[in-house]
């Protein structure tokens, strides 16, 4: 998860099976900046999914093998887990 800017109460680094890290600059799209260099760095982009409603940012992390999930879908599957008592995995 990278965030835009870096909220007081989240720490960077792995934390609970997600890795969060903040925007290595500011200003608009700092974090989909970002996003993009890790696909691109990524010796297995394929392998990600990335989530975003961003219609730009999701194009250009496809162009790089990435998958795409709305940030809906997502929200509506973390609610199943929480109701199915599985969690987010």
């Amino acid at each position: 998860m990278v965030f835009d800017r870096h909220p007081r109460d989240v720490q960077a680094g792995r934390q609970d099976g997600l890795e969060v890290a903040f925007a290595s600059r500011q200003g608009r799209d700092a974090a989909d900046h970002d996003i993009a260099q890790m696909v691109a760095a990524d010796v297995d982009p394929g392998s990600l999914t990335i989530v975003t409603s961003d219609g730009p940012l999701a194009e250009r992390v496809r162009g790089r093998g990435a998958a795409v999930m709305g940030a809906g879908t997502f929200r509506r599957q973390l609610d199943q887990g929480e109701r199915s008592g599985g969690g987010a995995r």
